[in-house]
């Protein structure tokens, strides 16, 4: 492959901080690069020093001749006075983009919803965030570099933008090279084919990994192990990341496929990211068996002052929803379809227009919004006293945590956790609102969008910690990593007034947007092969076979069953050492020879079921 861009010695010192230091990488062409490291460790200015928008103090970049670099920064500093037009196309007459189908992909995937001759002064911030990244996507640039692409857009746009980037780089012939700095780690996995960790860490070092993000956890462990670091409770942190993708995690784009010896010696004795069983007897013993029922509900937008308005458009229509004691949903939806407020409903800051919500009795409900804004009050306060303030200690996973564990646990060093809350950064006040949730020990948490400016680390610190919480869970997140990691089941909001379960998780959710798309299209006549996730054209006929949700809900139910079977067989096997051991013992040899028949039924049952999900799965 093509050299395109390389970077020698490259050195920048930021105060008394050194953010890079000796840093020697290099581009070819194919490369798609994806950038971690904690907040604050020099992702950006790695990307504005080989983009050539910021000088190394030391070091230098150099270019193959004529290369073009577009890249999209986390400012969006859009020319004012422009059309969406004029910032996305320039100058260029309509009939020489209209008629590309790539540029017309773009426009479905981005600007689907927006009104090209309308003012980019007007746009909103994810709106301003949308042009600007088609704006790149739309030119014919060698490298590419990307800041946050996936904030502001949703699940959908999010894997409509990787299966872009996929085809653009991957397809024969295809020239060019991509690198993105992203906390979205599904999007790392889905696109990405080498990773750089910027570790952060006062050295100023840039470490490479083969592979995309569930390669980078991988190597990232064995390296530690090897090295045999004292930071020990790191060390199990990766490891519990990696048991996880190593064990099948739902619509995983890419996996490790080497050195799996290495892999099975890592997690040989990890457990389950959660007891399922212990986390529901917990649950139960909290809750109750009510927690909250959302009866025959029905709601409609607001007016401008809050009232209900009769002729407002409805996000609910008739829904029912129950949640039970230690449930875990994820929920997703198109933007507008109502997925803050029906966490407003089910925590109490809203009240339907028609039926109901039930709230057991013995409910303690916590909600994460996403206005940072709420610390405010509490500016003067240092982030250990206010936690202290809260609670001095915390039941976690079977332990307890003292305030100052809990605070270094999600990322807080000695220094930081003494620095005044109003002089944190954005990712550091979110933080601190989920721990300040967290030390309340509610037994209801509803999450908003919890992932936003949280790097990779503190998401892995974060599912750890909703792991071995007990209580109901309700995320919403555009983060499909998270969902997939944290939640047990998802659910979707269409837009259509409905609340439909998803079996089959994330990806069921986009081949049924997939779906809407294409039958929209069909219906006014208008193509429809540049909707984002590559919807079917319209007109074409309806496939035989089972579509691709069906098939992974398949493949999952499959799963499931033969780990049940195999349960089942340790189980029998149990049961006749008992019986060879009490063979004297008739009442005794009785109930077990109940048991082994009540498990044998059980058996062929699920062996019936293996048969008919295997037909599906084929």
């Amino acid at each position: 492959m093509a050299h395109l861009l390389g970077a020698d010695g490259l050195r920048l010192v930021a105060g008394t901080r050194t953010l890079l230091d000796a840093v020697s990488l290099g581009i070819d062409d194919g490369d798609r690069v994806g950038v971690v490291g904690p907040n604050g460790a020099g992702k950006s200015t790695l990307l504005r020093l080989l983009a050539g928008t910021t000088t190394p103090d030391d070091g230098r970049v150099t270019r193959v001749g004529g290369l073009d670099i577009g890249m999209l920064d986390q400012r969006d500093e859009l020319v004012p006075g422009l059309s969406v037009r004029d910032v996305v196309h320039g100058d260029a007459p309509e009939h020489t983009w209209a008629t590309d189908s790539r540029i017309r992909s773009v426009h479905a995937g981005l600007l689907a919803d927006l009104d090209l001759e309308q003012s980019a002064d007007a746009l909103s911030g994810g709106q301003r965030r949308r042009v600007a990244l088609a704006a790149l996507l739309v030119a014919d640039h060698d490298v590419i570099f990307l800041d946050e692409p996936t904030n502001h857009l949703d699940v959908e746009g999010v894997a409509w933008l990787a299966e872009h980037l996929r085809d653009r780089y991957a397809r024969p012939g295809a020239r060019g090279a991509l690198v993105v700095v992203t906390h979205d780690r599904w999007f790392l996995d889905a696109v990405c084919t080498r990773m750089w960790e910027v570790t952060g860490d006062g050295t100023g070092a840039v470490e490479g990994y083969e592979g995309g993000y569930a390669a980078y956890v991988l190597t990232r462990a064995e390296r530690a192990r090897s090295a045999a670091v004292s930071a020990e409770k790191r060390n199990n942190l990766l490891r519990k990341e990696l048991a996880w993708l190593q064990r099948g995690a739902p619509a995983r784009t890419s996996k490790p496929k080497f050195r799996l010896d290495a892999a099975a010696a890592l997690i040989a004795d990890e457990p389950a990211p959660r007891d399922q069983l212990e986390l529901t007897r917990m649950a139960t013993k909290r809750l109750g068996k009510d927690v909250l029922d959302v009866e025959s509900v029905t709601m409609r937008v607001p007016s401008a002052d809050g009232r209900p308005d009769p002729e407002g458009r409805v996000l609910f229509d008739d829904v029912t929803w129950r949640l039970g004691p230690g449930d875990r949903y994820g929920i997703v939806g198109v933007n507008g379809a109502g997925k803050t407020t029906l966490l407003k409903l089910l925590s109490g800051r809203a009240e339907p227009d028609a039926g109901r919500v039930k709230r057991g009795k013995t409910i303690d409900v916590a909600e994460l919004t996403q206005d940072v804004d709420e610390l405010d009050d509490v500016g003067g306060l240092r982030v250990l006293e206010l936690i202290e303030r809260e609670k001095r200690t915390v039941a976690v996973d079977g332990k307890e945590l003292t305030a100052a564990q809990l605070v270094e646990r999600l990322g807080f060093t000695r220094e930081r956790s003494s620095t005044l809350v109003r002089d944190l950064s954005g990712g550091e006040r979110r933080r601190l609102q989920l721990l300040r949730l967290l030390v309340g020990e509610p037994n209801v948490l509803l999450l908003d969008e919890p992932t936003n400016d949280l790097d990779t680390d503190t998401l892995a610190s974060l599912e750890d910690l909703l792991d071995g919480w007990p209580g109901t869970l309700i995320v919403v997140s555009h983060d499909r990593y998270l969902l997939e990691r944290v939640c047990d089941r998802q659910v979707a909001l269409l837009g259509d007034g409905s609340l439909r379960d998803l079996p089959g998780g994330v990806e069921q959710y986009l081949d049924l947007r997939r779906a809407a798309v294409a039958g929209g299209a069909a219906a006014d006549g208008t193509p429809s092969s540049g909707a984002p996730g590559g919807a079917a054209p319209s007109g074409a006929a309806p496939a035989e076979r089972p579509s691709g949700a069906e098939v992974r809900a398949a493949k999952k139910e499959i799963n499931r069953i033969e780990r049940r079977l195999t349960k089942i067989s340790e189980l029998e096997a149990r049961i006749h050492e008992k019986m060879a051991a009490q063979a004297t013992d008739v009442s005794a040899v009785t109930a077990l020879d109940a048991e082994l028949r009540v498990l044998a039924d059980e058996k062929e049952t699920l062996e019936t079921e293996w048969l008919d999900h295997a037909e599906v799965a084929g």
